[in-house]
């Protein structure tokens, strides 16, 4: 009962056919559900839908010379500033070298920070505590990174190009003919261990929230035996539901933080190699 209790209560953080809400189940069409569409696809919809509507016309309003006005547009322009001059440039390493992947590093953590916070919103979810989510923006960056290094290096000089230089001999031997070959496995295999540990990380960040926070609320009913129980596991499951909710806040923008600015790192990486 109380696993059953926990699986209800965190079930915004499963994707499924249906959202969840105190009333009962709001299924989505058989139309929708027949071509693959879930809970988790139509709030990325809705999720890039507010990204037009929020980004395109302030882009048009910058290009046209207008200065963001207002509280919110300024917010979204110290944002926007703060990930290119302090996150993204400084990762890949010039301006010049930056710019290409800008407009992809902005969405890419705008959409993260938005799929957390629906996250929040009770009888929501969230798309990024998903795994099939976070493989795909993980597929998405290293797709970006080996294009990035092949454009730069060749496709030889990507791959081989992660290896360190060696010098030295052992006698007659050359280091770098017994050390290189090990290198090189251990390079490649640590290059895409990189971008697993990506979505894994994400993943579990927004899901183990929404996890504990419903284990702390299954404890209410459980203790509901004895009010001599029941009152003191009541007020403690509900202040310890409530500190883990404002840390899975801070945890949505960290967690979007981190992917972007790995990404970026990993973009850095494959341009300016050993």
């Amino acid at each position: 009962m109380a696993v059953d209790l926990v699986g209800e209560l965190a079930s915004h953080a499963k994707d499924g056919d249906y959202f969840h809400f105190p009333w009962g189940n709001m299924y989505l069409p058989s139309f929708l559900t027949d071509i693959g569409i879930t809970k988790f696809v139509v709030l990325e919809v809705l999720i890039a839908t507010i990204m037009v509507a929020v980004f395109v016309p302030m882009a048009g309003r910058l290009r046209g010379g207008q200065p963001a006005k207002g509280r919110f547009w300024n917010m979204m322009e110290v944002f926007l500033v703060y990930l290119r001059d302090n996150v993204i440039v400084p990762s890949i390493g010039s301006k010049k070298e930056a710019a290409p992947y800008i407009p992809y590093l902005w969405t890419l953590f705008f959409f993260i920070l938005l799929c957390n916070i629906f996250g929040l919103v009770p009888w929501m979810g969230s798309p990024t505590a998903a795994i099939t989510v976070t493989v795909v923006l993980s597929l998405l960056t290293l797709g970006i990174v080996i294009y990035t290094g092949i454009r730069h290096h060749g496709a030889l000089g990507f791959w081989t190009g992660m290896v360190p230089h060696v010098e030295g001999k052992i006698g007659p031997i050359n280091l770098a003919t017994i050390l290189n070959p090990i290198l090189f496995v251990l390079e490649i295999f640590s290059f895409f261990v990189k971008h697993v540990a990506l979505c894994i990380r994400l993943m579990a960040n927004m899901f183990g929230g929404a996890l504990i926070i419903a284990v702390l609320i299954a404890f209410i009913p459980m203790a509901a035996w004895s009010v001599y129980t029941w009152i003191p596991v009541l007020f403690a499951s509900y202040f310890g539901a409530v500190a883990v909710y404002f840390l899975k806040l801070l945890v949505a923008f960290l967690q979007a933080y981190i992917f972007t600015f790995l990404t970026s790192i990993y973009i850095g990486m494959a341009i300016h190699q050993h």
